[in-house]
């Protein structure tokens, strides 16, 4: 098992984006987002007005995926599935994921003086997974190792 976390750890440090699906009033809706991670705890940023957004405001209930972006065969697929409960970060914990994120991020540092600002106005998330899967169809289609317990 702790090869597995090993496993999953690696692979969301080494990737940059991941698809994160909500579900509101308006129904279920996916967006790619850029992240950074702290262990199992996935931080990102967002518009409040985004629809997903305004879905998790509603339901903090979410879930994602993380692998590459393009595959020839479908035995090649390895990523992570995850499902848990995002939280609208404030005040130290968001100075926290802010310096995660530029720390994963170094060219923001260097961003133009609006794309700094809008950084400071944006809201900031966290995902903590309650369950993470770690898929691997080289081992077999739709194989997949739940690494528990995550904390």
């Amino acid at each position: 098992m702790d090869e597995l976390r090993a496993q999953a750890l690696a692979h969301l440090a080494a990737h940059q984006v991941m698809t994160l699906a909500t579900v509101g009033e308006a129904g279920v809706w996916a967006a790619a987002v850029f992240y950074a991670s702290d262990g199992f705890d996935l931080f990102f940023l967002s518009a409040a007005h985004t629809r997903h957004a305004q879905n998790m405001a509603q339901n903090g209930q979410v879930a994602i995926t993380i692998q590459r972006d393009q595959y020839a065969d479908w035995s090649e697929i390895r990523g992570i599935q995850a499902e848990g409960v995002v939280s609208l970060l404030e005040g130290p914990a968001r100075e926290t994921a802010v310096a995660l994120y530029l720390q994963k991020y170094p060219f923001l540092q260097q961003a133009p003086p609006p794309i700094c600002a809008a950084l400071h106005k944006v809201n900031w998330y966290r995902l903590r997974p309650q369950r993470l899967y770690l898929i691997d169809n080289s081992k077999g289609f739709a194989h997949r190792d739940e690494i528990s317990p995550l904390f």
